[in-house]
């Protein structure tokens, strides 16, 4: 796993003081990443610690089991970014990410880096991610996400989303001979002894079965500290 320089301004004396950390476990009946599935539709564990540095910039890593059929198994990540709200009631998240695979000595060559900008607003969320290299194809690609969180009850919610995934060189990287593929999905949320339980229906418009309709269920626990 690749090594990253935190600025010293997250290592302040003030920032450590308020500083605060969380790992969470999750378990899924389907890893998918954007709609595509990256388990070939089996179930995944998938642990995450995180970092705040208090304030506004946090760092963290995040691993799950994948299965590509080619002996690929293990997908590790690392991110750091920079969160704030404005008065208006505006949430911005903005940071890095880079994506690590791991089970065989070709699977580094599927490494890629990863940009990306969230914004937040009365239950409605934009977020984008952006890649010079995916998956290590050595063509850009983008995801534009648009989701809304219908507050059902005081602990029932509802997310409903769409993106489009986007290749911008489709002689290194296409879908399925196209340049982009629809992904919708409809998420029904709760809490429940401490776990957060999510239920819902994913689909794609590709035709391969790894981006078939899906029922999704996840169960996570969140440790802080």
């Amino acid at each position: 796993m690749k090594t990253y320089l935190i600025p010293l301004l997250l290592l302040s004396s003030s920032a450590l003081a308020d500083s605060s950390w969380s790992f969470t476990l999750t378990g899924t009946s389907n890893y998918l990443f954007n709609g595509v599935s990256q388990t070939d539709k089996n179930p995944a564990l998938q642990p995450g610690l995180n970092w705040d540095a208090g304030n506004g910039f946090y760092a963290g890593s995040w691993a799950s089991n994948v299965d590509f059929g080619e002996g690929t198994k293990l997908e590790w990540d690392a991110y750091i970014g920079y969160y704030t709200e404005l008065e208006n009631g505006l949430a911005i998240d903005t940071g890095f990410a880079q994506y690590t695979y791991h089970g065989m000595s070709q699977s580094k060559e599927l490494n890629f880096p990863e940009i990306y900008l969230k914004f937040a607003h009365s239950g409605y969320n934009l977020n984008l991610w952006y890649s010079y290299d995916y998956f290590g194809f050595g063509g850009g690609h983008y995801v534009i996400m648009l989701t809304k969180t219908l507050e059902l009850s005081d602990n029932w919610s509802l997310l409903l989303g769409v993106d489009r995934s986007t290749s911008t060189d489709t002689a290194k990287y296409s879908w399925e001979g196209d340049s982009s593929f629809m992904h919708w999905q409809a998420m029904l949320k709760t809490q429940y002894q401490g776990l957060d339980i999510a239920i819902g229906y994913h689909d794609t418009s590709l035709n391969e079965r790894w981006g078939d309709a899906a029922i999704l269920l996840t169960v996570s626990k969140t440790f802080s500290w």
